[in-house]
């Protein structure tokens, strides 16, 4: 197949908000507003920024599990936001979510085995039993569980198992596109660090094309080809993932690196740090012009009028900023 894998085009997720008193016109509050991108076969896209931002919201719109607004998903050349629910639960067999907690996505009612194997049934019924069965032990010798696991239930794995058989879930249908919704932060540390290295280790084998959504930067950094930064719904960053990290160009972006934690404490100490004041804005409604005006220590007045457009930068990523040849660039935070 030529071109991107997936493409991603002015794409708006809004919810109808009520107003505050009970004959108010609802509100409009935009989750994603007007997020473009393109991601090709083989690549992991990492989605990051603070709670609220949109991640999880885009994840879901990209699999239609929200409707989204209005833009354009195209999927293999093939635009999935004008199919059928039929044609849609179609294309999901290529397309599938891991979830953030993992104990309360498996159904406390049913086995392993036929967690695993629910897909199987729904995409590939034609399959005998025996064959589902072989499908199921693949998935969890792949995925590290033990043969003797089958037939247990949900509620006797630790966290980190529970995620194993979501995510042995996940690409029992051998996928392309795998959306991973904050993956490991409902995980100890140590657990994280396992997961992380088995997403890596099934992206390399079966050959996977993964969006990783999470608010910690560490964790992108150890799995993502590029990094895509959010902010109130709008992408304020987007590029190679050494380029973003080593030299961000973004007021925030640089603001979320300064607060990444450094096990290194004397580099800890010595490290500039971007101050952020106040709490993100409300999506309802957003301050004027850029949209991290309200937050962003350099803000001009020029910054409160209009919405930067995505600009090429030296680094090679872009970024929605209008201050880029600007002084600020020499503040950037050592990460």
């Amino acid at each position: 197949m030529n071109g991107p894998l997936l493409r991603v085009e002015n794409l708006v997720t809004a919810f109808e908000v009520r107003g505050r008193s009970l004959f108010a016109k609802p509100l409009e509050l935009r989750a994603v507003n007007d997020v473009s991108f393109t991601l090709a076969a083989g690549e992991t896209l990492g989605v990051v920024g603070e709670s609220g931002c949109g991640k999880s919201t885009l994840g879901r719109s990209i699999l239609r599990l929200i409707e989204p607004t209005a833009g354009r998903i195209v999927w293999q050349g093939r635009v999935l936001t004008g199919l059928t629910d039929e044609e849609m639960r179609r294309a999901r067999r290529d397309m599938q979510i891991i979830f953030q907690d993992p104990v309360a996505s498996l159904d406390p009612r049913m086995t392993v085995s036929d967690i695993i194997a629910e897909p199987l049934t729904v995409f590939e019924p034609q399959l005998r039993r025996k064959e589902r069965e072989a499908r199921v032990q693949e998935m969890m010798e792949a995925v590290g569980l033990a043969p003797e696991m089958v037939n247990r239930y949900p509620h006797e794995f630790s966290g980190g198992q529970a995620q194993r058989i979501g995510i042995a879930r996940a690409i029992v249908t051998r996928p392309k596109l795998i959306v991973c919704d904050e993956p490991v932060s409902a995980l100890d540390v140590s657990i994280q660090a396992q997961i992380i290295n088995l997403l890596r280790r099934l992206r390399d084998e079966f050959d996977l094309t993964l969006i990783f959504i999470s608010h910690d930067l560490s964790v992108v950094r150890l799995i993502s080809d590029r990094i895509l930064v959010l902010y109130l719904g709008r992408i304020v960053e987007i590029g190679d993932s050494r380029a973003v990290f080593d030299r961000p160009a973004h007021p925030y972006t640089r603001a979320l690196l300064s607060a990444a934690p450094i096990p290194d404490p004397k580099i800890a100490r010595n490290r500039p740090r971007v101050q952020l004041t106040g709490d993100p804005p409300s999506p309802i409604s957003p301050p004027p012009g850029c949209v991290f005006s309200s937050r962003c220590p350099f803000v001009i007045d020029a910054c409160r009028t209009a919405q930067p457009p995505l600009i090429q930068t030296a680094g090679g990523q872009q970024a929605a900023c209008i201050r880029l040849d600007n002084a600020f660039q020499s503040q950037a935070p050592s990460v």
